[in-house]
């Protein structure tokens, strides 16, 4: 079964985001992440500040689709697809439940401060309880 967590009270989902997917590739070499966004603006400032969050670090990653992507460690897409090269930790920035989380072992909720995302998120929280996935929550910090 999927875990899942929760992060609430992220004041820029694209910031904790980058600082998270950092702090991942560091502990873990063989760390695999999909994020997944409905919305392709929010993807698009992703994928550009992925390449230009840090002068010292460099966080590989592709779009699905992209020649490379079943090599890259970080994957981003706005399709709600099942078709991924690997299932090992989904970032979801979306306020909506993607379709395909059950095939991840690990789920990763991003919630920001925005009434209406904190609203999606405990609509999320709501759904993944009553289907019986333990939850765990965290502030941000």
């Amino acid at each position: 079964m999927t875990n899942i967590e929760f992060r609430t009270h992220i004041a820029d989902k694209i910031h904790y985001t980058c600082r998270w997917v950092r702090k991942a590739l560091a502990n873990s070499s063989d760390c695999r992440v999909v994020i997944y966004a409905t919305d392709r603006n929010l993807l698009n400032r992703l994928d550009d500040t992925l390449w230009t969050f840090s002068d010292s670090d460099f966080l590989p990653h592709a779009v699905l689709g992209d020649r490379h992507a079943a090599r890259c460690p970080v994957i981003l897409t706005s399709s709600d697809t099942d078709e991924l090269p690997h299932s090992q930790i989904l970032l979801n920035l979306s306020p909506d439940i993607p379709a395909f989380y059950a095939q991840f072992e690990r789920l990763l909720e991003l919630v920001s401060t925005d009434p209406a995302d904190t609203e999606a998120g405990r609509q999320r929280y709501v759904h993944y309880r009553e289907r019986g996935y333990t939850l765990h929550h965290e502030t941000a910090k």
